[in-house]
């Protein structure tokens, strides 16, 4: 599949709304982690994904997933 558009890439958008749909399977890997909220900034120029966690102690700690999609080789 050749991409033509890549800011952003329909790839990159389809793997980013992938991932915010995992966050129940992440934080199950995540040793007591709370995930508080999944902030999208899919149609960002490279689509953002914002994690709000809250670690043992209580602490809130922000996470920040960047996808950037490299252009095709030719």
């Amino acid at each position: 599949m050749k991409t033509i558009v890549y800011n952003p890439s329909q790839i990159e958008v389809n793997f980013a709304e992938a991932i915010s749909q995992l966050s129940d399977e992440i934080e199950a890997k995540l040793d007591g982690i709370k995930i508080i909220e999944v902030e999208n900034r899919i149609k960002a120029d490279n689509p953002l994904i914002l994690f709000h966690l809250q670690d043992t102690d209580g602490d809130i700690h922000e996470l920040v997933i960047k996808l950037i999609q490299k252009p095709d080789k030719l």
